[in-house]
């Protein structure tokens, strides 16, 4: 079979600029630490309702932090927990959350706070939640079968 010269610069310039591609991202990931954005605390995924501050999710006032207000949630099958949270408008709240199992979203429509939760990871946002109202908090990864239906509340009261 005889391959026209063309086609062999083609092939080689192809192949070469894909070698080049995974190169780059490679050693971008491996040399930068690849992980999850706040992958900084890892927590036993089997052991998340054993865990300070898992063990007691909900909304705490806090006091000497640059926010006022943690929100803490985990996440599992088709489920968060609180599955309502009600927060003061004008205040300054840390959402910290994980999951048990898989995949989770956390995204709450209608503002810009959006989280993937990975099991094992804590995921970290804080934010200063300037609108009043009700805000649902959606799952924005497929996690399987229920997912559809794996929503919560944020409620924003003056």
């Amino acid at each position: 079979m005889h391959i026209h010269k063309y086609e062999k610069w083609w092939l080689t310039f192809g192949i070469s600029s894909l070698v080049l591609f995974l190169f780059i991202v490679g050693f971008s990931a491996f040399h930068y630490g690849s992980h999850p954005p706040t992958g900084k605390v890892y927590i036993d995924p089997e052991r998340v309702d054993e865990i300070v501050p898992f063990n007691n999710p909900g909304v705490q006032k806090v006091e000497g932090k640059e926010w006022d207000y943690e929100v803490v949630l985990v996440a599992s099958a088709f489920y968060y927990n609180p599955p309502e949270i009600e927060v003061p408008l004008g205040s300054t709240v840390k959402f910290i959350a994980t999951t048990k199992d898989v995949v989770h979203g956390f995204q709450i429509v209608g503002t810009n706070i959006n989280m993937i939760l990975e099991p094992g990871y804590v995921s970290e946002y804080v934010t200063t939640v300037d609108k009043s109202g009700e805000f649902l908090i959606l799952c924005n990864e497929y996690c399987g079968i229920g997912h559809s239906t794996m929503t919560s509340m944020l409620k924003v009261v003056e």
